[in-house]
């Protein structure tokens, strides 16, 4: 669909087939001079370069954010480098004079999953994850167990890492927590992949994502979106937390800014959030909205397995998709497979780029693919997997 728009990564990468959007998105070549800018606004600009990162940078990101998520005040958009920054900063806002209860997925990725169950070796956390199969009653069940179990934080993606799973209802399971509980959407594999409005869970719901996928703008620019009016206090706080109150006395007790504000760390490097605002604004301008993404998308996913029935391969055969076959998934499809292992290295060989997870193997597809290149997938895949 925008394939020209990729013309460097392409260039950088000649002969491969790159299926990995859901993984390691390549970069639109319009990223490339904005992180550029960084370098010379910090060259420039010298200690005065945070005056436009604050002042321009990070207020045009959250604005982005704000209008693909349909939130209603950019200023609850705080930032980071990665997601598990954020992870680490809600769990230091419970109560650990006890063992806290936290209700998750069992299919939620590493940057929560381990720091979870390492929280729990400690003694300091329950944690209760749900399965996903089957698939058709998740949401169903997980809101069953929101409302019974007196939970001090409920974490859940809303697409599922390991196999696409889309979760739908998710107001229904956010307005099913406990009213003190802290309430997380982990919307990584959703954001710009698919439509998401946030208006029916925003004032309650915490939502983090990033940059590194389908928002085309690689590492260091993750985002959370914090309910208006929400006063946590991190345990876990970085300067940047308080910024207006530096310049005077320090008080008796720690202070926080209002807002998504006291959810920030400390000094970070900005050149994602520059790349994270060109990815943006290229966006926009091409019409790429994440309707049009997702269902430009499916249409490949629908082109791929018709494909992979016309080669017979066994392996990549409709009874391995996880989930099956009419259940909705997000921008990639994955297959479960004794030897996924093996297969893997036999795709990589052959010069294509997908990855895996234990035994499942993803295929993703983004704006920079079309019907052509989906078909090239599926010759090289007939040679190698018959």
């Amino acid at each position: 669909m925008l394939a020209q728009h990729f013309a460097r990564f392409f260039a950088a990468n000649p002969g491969w087939l790159h299926f990995g959007a859901h993984s390691h998105h390549p970069w639109p070549d319009a990223t490339q001079s904005a992180h550029e800018r960084y370098w010379v606004d910090s060259a420039t600009r010298v200690d005065r370069k945070w005056d436009k990162v604050f002042g321009e940078i990070v207020p045009a990101a959250q604005g982005h954010v704000a209008r693909l998520l349909n939130l209603e005040d950019a200023k609850q958009v705080a930032f980071a480098p990665n997601t598990h920054e954020f992870v680490a900063r809600l769990f230091s806002c419970l109560d650990f004079s006890r063992p806290v209860r936290v209700l998750a997925s069992a299919h939620e990725f590493h940057s929560f999953r381990r720091q979870a169950r390492r929280l729990v070796e400690t003694g300091r956390v329950e944690l209760v994850e749900i399965p996903a199969e089957p698939y058709e009653t998740f949401p169903s069940r997980f809101a069953e167990a929101c409302a019974h179990g007196g939970w001090d934080m409920v974490w859940l993606s809303q697409v599922f890492f390991d196999s696409g799973f889309v979760v739908n209802g998710l107001a229904t399971i956010v307005e099913a927590a406990p009213p003190e509980a802290l309430v997380v959407i982990d919307g990584y594999h959703a954001f710009c992949a698919l439509p998401v409005d946030l208006e029916l869970i925003r004032d309650r719901a915490f939502y983090i994502a990033g940059g590194y996928k389908y928002a085309m703008s690689g590492e260091g620019a993750c985002f959370l979106a914090v309910p208006p009016g929400n006063t946590s206090r991190p345990a876990d706080t970085g300067w940047f937390a308080s910024f207006e109150t530096l310049s005077g006395p320090p008080p008796d007790r720690v202070p926080y800014s209002e807002g998504a504000m006291r959810f920030w760390g400390a000094t970070f490097d900005a050149s994602g959030l520059y790349r994270f605002g060109a990815a943006m604004d290229w966006m926009q301008a091409a019409g790429a909205t994440p309707a049009a993404i997702h269902e430009h998308a499916q249409q490949l996913q629908e082109r791929f397995l018709g494909g992979l029935a016309s080669i017979g391969s066994p392996r990549l055969a409709p009874s391995h998709l996880v989930p099956g076959m009419g259940i909705e998934r997000g921008n990639f499809l994955t297959f479960d497979l004794d030897d996924a292992e093996a297969v893997h290295k036999r795709i990589v060989d052959a010069g294509i780029y997908v990855d895996r997870r234990g035994r499942r193997v993803r295929f993703g597809f983004g704006v920079y693919h079309d019907t052509a290149s989906v078909d090239a997938l599926i010759g090289k895949l007939g040679a190698i997997l018959r």
